[in-house]
Parts: structure tokens; C-alpha cells; sequence
């Protein structure tokens, strides 16, 4: 049986997919005025893009951000995010700072969630979880392909890794070529949760193709969709309003 996953206000798992709307910003005035825009838009979950902040690998920095941010969002669920650039992130970090970063980041007490990229290094991993487990924080365990879909097989491999390691949400994402490539997704969803899933996860289709996985969550398995509120960050995102009445009318 699958469980579901609450942060603060917002359940995973149950019902419709749930927003995600990623928070970008070189600087920390850009920072501050990209989490003032959000405040106004129907998100349920903001993820803070920390690879676009210039000074990533400076973690007083990265706590005032943290901070300035919280002060803006009090109440959303924050997701605090390094994609690496070989999963389509804006820079290259050591595997020693990175998981320095989340971890530092976790003792803060200023996030909900941390994305863990399970390519990232498992022997890393396990320390990671149990840190952010016992601090309350939830872990998104993710990958990316940003060049092909992999095979069903491999697709629900990997989500089951995720889950053998920890992960509250297992989440991933390919790159659709061809319509055929959505359906491989959306079917390695699908029999991820009918036959493996005990968390929620969080699977999409990337490209213009992909799209119709970013709304059929719901009936496939999919917990969380991502939307775009001015820059999207990953192919394929709509915009949040549009995003909020498709999954509304779907829900019905």
C-alpha cells in the first residue's frame, strides 16, 4: 500500500497533482524580488533553484537567502534544489560541497524538502537522508535525462532504488522524442505504482510531447507536476493558472 506524504499543509499521494514553481536567482536582490512573485501565484510547493545563485558555495550566503526567502514564503513548502549540470543544472559543484550544501542547509531548519540526485553517490546518500529524516525534512530522490527516455525496465529501476534508499518522493524525468517515448514514462509510472510504489512519486515526460504527462498525474501516478511562472525551468512547463485549471477540471 502506498503512503502519503504531508508537508505542512500539502499532501502527497491523495487527490490532484500538486504545483511545483522553481525560484530562481543569480543574486540575492533577484532572489528576493523572483519570492516576492511568487507569493502571488496558486503554487503549492516553490523550489529554490540554488545552481542559479552565484554564490552557491558560500553557505553563510546561501542561509541569508534561505532566510530572506522564508520571510517572503512563511507558509509555502520549500524545496531546496543543486541540479547538477549533467542533470541539466547551471553548474558543476564537487561531491563533497554538494552534499555539504544540503546538509548545512537541512541544520537550518528553513527547508521541507531536499532534492538528493541518486546518481549524486550512494556511499553520500544514507548519512544525507538520516540527517534530513531526524531534522523533519522530507527527501525528493530525482533523476534526469535530458537526451533520451530510457526503457520502461530501467525507468521503474531506478524509482525503486529511490525508494530503496529512502526517498519520501521518488522523482524522475526524460526526455521525449516521440509520442512513443511519453507512453514508456507513462507506463513504467503506472506499473511503478500498481506493483512496487510505497511512497508517491513524481515522474514527467520532458519536451513538447511530454507535456500531457504534466497533466495526466492523477491517472497515471504522478504526485507533484511542475509549472512555470514567468521562466520555465525544464522543457515542456506550463504556465501555473493554466496548469491549476487543467488539474482542477481533471480532479472533478
Amino acid at each position: 500500500m502506498m503512503n502519503t506524504v504531508t508537508v505542512k499543509n500539502i499532501t502527497f499521494g491523495e487527490g490532484a497533482p500538486r504545483i511545483c514553481v522553481s525560484l530562481v536567482g543569480k543574486t540575492l536582490s533577484e532572489i528576493q524580488a523572483a519570492a516576492q512573485e511568487l507569493s502571488r501565484i496558486d503554487a503549492d510547493v516553490i523550489e529554490w533553484r540554488v545552481d542559479h545563485f552565484n554564490d552557491v558555495e558560500d553557505l553563510a550566503a546561501v542561509k541569508l537567502a534561505l532566510q530572506e526567502i522564508r520571510g517572503i514564503l512563511p507558509e509555502t513548502p520549500l524545496l531546496f534544489t543543486f541540479r547538477s549540470r549533467e542533470e541539466g543544472g547551471e553548474r558543476a559543484i564537487s561531491k563533497d560541497a554538494y552534499f555539504l550544501l544540503n546538509a548545512t542547509v537541512v541544520a537550518t531548519g528553513l527547508v521541507d524538502m531536499i532534492d538528493v540526485e541518486l546518481f549524486s553517490d550512494e556511499v553520500q546518500i544514507p548519512a544525507l537522508l538520516a540527517h534530513a529524516h531526524q531534522s523533519g525534512v522530507k527527501v525528493i530522490m530525482s533523476n534526469h535525462d535530458f537526451h533520451k527516455t530510457p526503457a520502461k525496465e530501467e525507468i521503474i529501476y531506478r524509482l525503486r532504488r529511490m525508494q530503496e534508499l529512502g526517498a519520501d518522493l521518488p522523482k524522475i524525468a526524460v526526455m521525449s522524442q516521440s509520442p512513443l517515448d511519453v507512453l514508456t514514462l507513462l507506463e513504467a509510472t503506472w506499473v511503478m505504482k500498481q506493483e512496487y510504489a510505497t511512497q508517491p512519486l513524481i515522474t514527467m515526460s520532458m519536451g513538447g510531447t511530454g507535456v500531457i504527462s504534466r497533466l495526466a498525474g492523477q491517472v497515471f501516478g504522478s504526485a507533484m507536476t511542475f509549472g512555470a511562472a514567468r521562466q520555465a525551468s525544464a522543457p515542456g512547463q506550463i504556465d501555473v493558472a493554466k496548469l491549476r485549471s487543467i488539474l482542477t477540471l481533471l480532479d472533478k
